[in-house]
Parts: structure tokens; C-alpha cells; sequence
């Protein structure tokens, strides 16, 4: 009988989101503080370091549409700067920074593109 083994996953090594406008997308990483690793504003995918994770771009067709998928969350060691600096930046978050019940701080930014960040 073949042993079945158990396969913990040990973390996310990357996500790639969609986008119709890369060069506006990589304005907004950026701005955010995301190090790009590869491709940038005038290619069809783009890699920024997040922590020890890989958060990707890919460029599609005007034509590809798609509806509201979920939300990216990312951890800061300062919600509150984060928050400042994507004003700062021209964005404007959905929510202001606040405390959960469940103990974390964070505030939504959702409208500046296609994908929900929190």
C-alpha cells in the first residue's frame, strides 16, 4: 500500500494580479513602497518583493473583464505611516486605520485599482 505523506503549507510565495494600465499599477506599488524586482511600467509582467513573498503583475487585453475576486492583505510593521504615505502618494483609501476585534490595525485601498488591498 503506497504511504500517503502530509504537505504543510509553509507560506505563499507569490501572487499575480491582472491589469489593464501596468504603468499605473507598478505608480502604485511603488508609491506604496514595493521594490521592484523585474519588468516595470513599460512591460507586460512585474515582480515586487513583499517580505519574503513575490507580488506580481500581469497585463491584460482591455477587452478581459472581471469582477470583484477578494483582497490581498498585507502586513506592516506601521498602518498608520502606510496610511500617510498612500495620501501622501494621491490615493485614497476606502476605510481610515483602524483596530479589529480580532487585534490587527489596517484600513482598506480598493479603489485606486482593480484589486482590494488591505
Amino acid at each position: 500500500m503506497k504511504q500517503q505523506h502530509s504537505s504543510m503549507i509553509e507560506g505563499l510565495s507569490a501572487i499575480t494580479l491582472a491589469t489593464h494600465d501596468m504603468r499605473r499599477a507598478v505608480r502604485f506599488y511603488q508609491a506604496l513602497g514595493f521594490e521592484v524586482l523585474y519588468g516595470g511600467e513599460a512591460s507586460s509582467f512585474a515582480s515586487f518583493r513583499a517580505g519574503t513573498s513575490y507580488l506580481n503583475l500581469i497585463t491584460q487585453p482591455a477587452d478581459r473583464q472581471w469582477s470583484w475576486w477578494g483582497r490581498v492583505i498585507f502586513h506592516v510593521a506601521d498602518v498608520d505611516e502606510l496610511y500617510e504615505r498612500a495620501h501622501a502618494a494621491g490615493f485614497r483609501p476606502a476605510t481610515a486605520p483602524r483596530d479589529a476585534e480580532w487585534g490587527e490595525r489596517y484600513f482598506h485601498l480598493g479603489a485606486c485599482l482593480s484589486n482590494a488591498l488591505s
